[in-house]
């Protein structure tokens, strides 16, 4: 047999199972996913979890149905997409963010639920432990809150001057609250004097930075569905406002923030794909621990800091894994 007809034969061997199964219950299998942002902010992870899942052997239309909902950063709107799953009988939820995972996992025990990226899934109680989540529920974490202090010293080396700091992000975001306590304590501990305005739509961001402008240096951004579906508003009233900006994923920093740290989430939406090929094939999630993040990037956006009349010192753009020019 020649070498290219074996690795066909090999790649249809890899998708039977998968369909066989599927056959079983007379349907492909269903997979939940549940955005809590927008479609637009969440195309790059969706493009990333659909390669994995193809290239784990699944195809898309018949051995497995991908139904999509976005909540656009409306926490209404979370119980209501969970109970369109629960009624179509999906076979494993997929989403992210602590708040969309926990919605989810109060509205059902019986069906299995994959966080992609949680910011502490330990903190907010969403999983008993990383190593025993317990229960329907497991993941990725992305260490938001662990990488709370980091930032901020990446955000002091980049702007040196930093005297007064403003740490945003939605109040009530759980995981959130917890990545504005650690940033408080860090910026503190730095002699730094800490302001944490009250934002809890995306209407308030422009009240906000308007209401910052001359009190405070830089912004520390707290991530979270909402902000992430407002990210380029976000980032176009700091740069109006002349407000350098420190977030926790690269998306932000191609948005026109100035700079990030925090784990690839592309990557983490890939990982999240091969949970659920495991629950597919009938693992449990209670006995899946919840992974963390492999690497992390720092990305500088020095059009944003040349618009803000800031200059990056050479070791830094060193350092950074990219910049944006």
């Amino acid at each position: 047999m020649r070498r290219r007809e074996f690795i066909g034969l090999a790649g249809v061997a890899a998708v039977w199972p998968f369909e066989s199964r599927a056959q079983q219950i007379g349907r492909p299998l269903i997979i939940g996913w549940f955005g809590s942002g927008s479609a637009v902010a969440g195309s790059p992870w969706v493009a990333a979890f659909r390669q994995r899942l193809g290239e784990l052997g699944w195809v898309e239309g018949r051995s497995v149905v991908i139904e999509y909902r976005w909540a656009d950063g409306r926490e209404e709107r979370f119980a209501e997409i969970v109970s369109e799953f629960s009624r179509a009988k999906v076979d494993v939820i997929v989403t992210y963010g602590n708040t969309a995972a926990t919605a989810a996992r109060r509205a059902t025990a019986d069906i299995p639920i994959v966080f992609a990226a949680a910011g502490d899934p330990v903190g907010t109680g969403l999983v008993a432990s990383l190593a025993h989540p317990a229960g329907n529920v497991t993941g990725l974490s992305i260490q938001q809150t662990d990488l709370a202090g980091k930032r901020l010293e990446i955000l002091r080396e980049l702007f040196p001057h930093l005297r007064a700091l403003a740490v945003l992000g939605n109040s009530n975001s759980p995981n959130v609250v917890l990545e504005m306590r650690e940033a408080q304590a860090a910026a503190q501990k730095l002699g730094l004097e800490v302001v944490t305005p009250e934002l809890r739509t995306a209407e308030d961001i422009l009240p906000i930075f308007t209401a910052l402008k001359g009190r405070v240096d830089a912004v520390f951004v707290c991530s979270d569905p909402l902000l992430t579906s407002n990210r380029a508003r976000l980032n176009d009233v700091a740069l109006s406002t002349q407000m350098p900006t420190m977030h926790g994923f690269r998306e932000y920093a191609e948005a026109g923030g100035l700079t990030s740290y925090g784990p690839h989430f592309p990557d983490l939406f890939r990982r999240s794909a091969e949970y659920v090929d495991k629950i597919l094939r009938g693992a449990k999630p209670s006995e899946m621990p919840v992974e963390q993040p492999t690497t992390f990037e720092l990305v500088i956006n020095l059009k944003t800091a040349k618009a803000i009349g800031l200059t990056v010192p050479p070791t830094m753009l060193a350092r950074a894994d990219e910049v944006i020019e």
